[in-house]
């Protein structure tokens, strides 16, 4: 790479690398509506630019209060040979992608700048176990350079809307002018932030993120930036339907109850303490227990009580906040997100936790509701609210001429667990194409199972087995996942799970053969392994190293004790508060990680081979391919089905289907 040349002749420092961040302003809430929505506000600005270059210091360009930007860093920031770091670096690149295409739009290619010359300090933080914070990464690798406390009251001073008042002569934003102190004090902020994302990355350095893993966060962001496409009909169709609905609903239980406002928690409960019912919740499993032995009024109320306050309507209300003009929703994926395994994290409209769609009539009921005609949904199904709840998938289509192929692994956590702990009766099952609810049930009770004929009453407890039972779950696991719901009776339970362990015992052997290799790793401070999997001690991290090459980190590891006695690994971490604490675990907890950390790996293997399609989203073990309607299913199952180099001997599968709209099939 050549030195660049300024306007006035001289030679300008050739850039090889740049960490950044941005101040910048917008009238749209980014929390609700994503970096992406974000930045297409007419009023969205870039305030501040901090950067250091090759690792000077950092120097921070007052934008807002005109500051221009060199040329050699506006060249450098569109050349693919020089790195840009920053943390979450997804949001400088995205704004900057903006400022450039207003700025030189003779000069940008496409609507956002590559990811591939990108890096991000956030990801090596969650690739570490540490914080997604700058602030909460700073503090817990205890750096000299802390992000300054007082930046969230500066960017809600400078960075969002103001309230007009007579104090602030009735303006809707703060300039630099309106507080010079605290805009100093802002630039102090933008440049400390940059201080403290190099400092993260010298503290890091001899553990770098593997170049494999970089190449799938640009995979990541090249599917954010893609996007998905929304049907605008059934969306804003479908907001307006749950409103008449909810009226009528809330209409009807006002005829019976008589009271003025039955949503209200407190007039509910007190209707329900005349009628001799008590009850200190009315969430939806506390009023599912009070239906079942509810009176035909009552069962009606709470019925009625259970639609209104159906909650996954607002997944239409995420969609309008989020659309962007394109038409599609961008940046529902943050990568790395559970830091434990590797997996994705959902943001925005939160497609991992979508309701699933079992209605036979689905296309007919879509076809209502695109076209508005509430009438008949109310005539035609019991409840308005659950048949918008099913069709909240059918919301993303793809763009036009084009299909949906969406394909995805099969039971690959089941698979991967069989092949780790060398359970080769399951493995063969797989190798077969077989039910492993059908073989699990068999293997526990000894007799023959159909899935729809011999003793296929059995399947069930072979599913709910499988479904809670292989990382250690015991009773507790088979109530949570709703075995009691399903039928199961308590006294059964128990021995459902000595039945399951019982036929499956190198799975039950692989659980304290990590548990070993923990600790040996652990109280030792050296190495350890066991099937296909390596455990390290170093510099105050346990390192667990994958058949994919890939490592989990673990933070400050140590031997502790259980809550009810013996012995047990904690580290530090994010916990079930979303504090960072210390959390304890255990060989089946750490199988747990372990087995979806490669079920992750698989999928993003799968990614690189269907490198060649659009890929516009994906959901936990899925991918939805965008693409033309001659393509192959068949093609695109069969690549994502491939089993990488380091898996050998894995049964993997990949079953599909196309559809013109997404859903469960």
């Amino acid at each position: 790479m050549l030195p660049l040349l300024c306007r006035g002749g001289s030679y300008m420092e050739m850039i090889k690398e740049m960490s950044i961040d941005l101040e910048t302003y917008s009238d749209v809430d980014i929390k609700k509506s994503g970096a992406y929505r974000y930045v297409e506000s007419p009023a969205f600005e870039i305030l501040l630019f901090a950067v250091s270059i090759n690792g000077s210091p950092v120097t921070v360009y007052d934008m807002a209060s005109g500051d221009v930007l060199p040329e050699n860093i506006i060249h450098a920031l569109m050349d693919d040979s020089v790195t840009k770091w920053a943390f979450n670096a997804a949001f400088e690149r995205i704004c900057l992608s903006e400022y450039l295409r207003r700025e030189f739009p003779e000069m940008m290619k496409s609507k956002y700048l590559c990811p591939d010359s990108w890096k991000c300090s956030m990801i090596w933080s969650a690739y570490m176990g540490l914080p997604l914070s700058l602030e909460g990464a700073g503090s817990v690798l205890g750096l000299e350079e802390q992000k300054l406390k007082e930046g969230k009251d500066l960017i809600r001073y400078f960075c969002v809307p103001c309230k007009p008042t007579k104090t602030n002569g009735g303006r809707t934003r703060n300039l630099p002018v309106h507080s010079p102190e605290k805009w100093e004090l802002f630039k102090a902020y933008n440049k400390r932030d940059v201080e403290v994302e190099m400092s993260i990355q010298q503290k890091l350095k001899k553990f770098p993120v593997p170049d494999f893993v970089w190449e799938e966060y640009h995979i990541d962001q090249c599917i954010n930036d893609r996007g998905i496409a929304l049907d605008w009909q059934v969306v804003e169709n479908a907001i307006q339907i749950d409103t008449i609905s909810k009226e009528e609903l809330l209409s009807a239980m006002r005829e019976i109850t008589k009271l003025e406002n039955p949503n209200s928690v407190l007039q509910m409960r007190e209707w329900l303490l005349e009628r001799g019912v008590e009850t200190d919740s009315l969430d939806k499993k506390a009023v599912a227990a009070m239906m079942k032995d509810a009176d035909e009024e009552l069962y009606e109320v709470l019925s009625l009580r259970q639609q209104i306050a159906k909650s996954s309507v607002k997944k239409y209300q995420a969609m309008e906040n989020v659309v962007c003009d394109d038409g599609r929703v961008h940046g529902m994926f943050q990568f790395y997100g559970a830091n434990r395994s590797g997996r994705w994290a959902g943001r925005l409209i939160q497609l991992q936790n979508l309701p699933q769609n079992h209605m036979p009539d689905l296309e007919e009921a879509r076809a209502l509701v695109r076209c508005g005609d509430y009438e008949a949904l109310s005539m035609l199904y019991d409840s308005v609210p659950n048949v918008l709840s099913e069709l909240i998938r059918t919301a993303f289509i793809p763009k036009e001429n084009c299909k949906f192929v969406v394909a995805d692994f099969s039971a690959v956590e089941a698979r991967v667990l069989s092949w780790l702990s060398g359970e080769e009766w399951r493995t063969e099952v797989f190798r077969n194409n077989g039910d492993i609810y059908c073989a699990s049930a068999s293997a526990m009770f000894g007799v023959p199972v159909e899935k729809h004929g011999v003793n296929s009453h059995l399947r069930q407890k072979g599913k709910i087995a499988e479904l809670a039972l292989g990382y250690g779950g015991s009773v507790g696991a088979l109530k949570s996942m709703g075995a009691l719901d399903m039928g199961l009776k308590e006294e059964e339970l128990q021995p459902l799970v000595d039945m399951w362990r019982q036929s499956n015992p190198n799975i039950v052997q692989f659980w304290w053969d990590v548990d070993r290799a923990v600790k040996f790793a652990v109280k030792g401070r050296t190495l350890s392994e066991t099937h296909r999997i390596q455990f390290c001690y170093q510099s105050g991290m346990l390192f667990i190293k994958l058949p994919s090459g890939r490592r989990l980190c673990y933070v400050k590891p140590k031997m502790g004790e259980k809550q009810f006695g013996g012995e047990a690994v904690t580290y530090e971490g994010v916990g079930a508060t979303k504090k960072w604490e210390r959390i304890e675990s255990y060989g089946p907890k750490f199988v747990e990680n372990i087995v979806q950390a490669i079920s992750r790996d698989l999928l993003c293997y799968s990614m690189r081979k269907l490198k060649d399609y659009e890929i516009c989203a994906h959901v936990h073990d899925e991918v939805i391919v965008e693409c033309g309607m001659d393509e192959s299913l068949d093609t695109v199952c069969k690549l994502m089905g491939e089993v990488p180099p380091w898996a050998k001997g894995l049964e993997l599968r990949a079953d599909g289907y196309e559809t013109l709209f997404y859903k469960k099939d």
